[in-house]
């Protein structure tokens, strides 16, 4: 076999790949503990419509200042989050906390 047309199929194989390989897009929320109704629910809607559309929705809870020493406010208000977009998406990765973050990856629901 020629080397040359060897290569060419090789790159064939590895493109037909890429093409059935799929790829998520992770968009990220930002909300503290001490966060109003309104702004809540602004962030709350633009997770569902993120979810909708087929993004993994990474959802962070920053701390500062003496908001740290609250913890329990900041993870309820996390959970409360989660709760209210599981019908749209199940939850990848639990809630971790990361110095003064706490982190979590909502997963879109696939749709049949």
């Amino acid at each position: 076999m020629d080397y040359g047309k060897y290569r060419y199929e090789q790159t064939k194989k590895v493109k037909e790949a890429k093409k059935k390989q799929q790829t998520f897009k992770v968009k990220e929320i930002k909300i503290r503990p001490a966060i109003e109704q309104h702004d809540y629910e602004t962030k709350l809607k633009h997770g569902q419509t993120f979810l909708e559309k087929g993004y993994k929705l990474k959802i962070t809870l920053v701390f500062q200042g003496r908001e740290l020493a609250h913890k329990d406010i900041g993870i309820s208000t996390l959970e409360k989050f989660i709760e209210e977009l599981k019908d749209y998406g199940a939850v990848e990765m639990r809630p971790k906390e990361l110095g003064r973050m706490v982190v979590t990856v909502i997963g879109p629901v696939k749709s049949k």
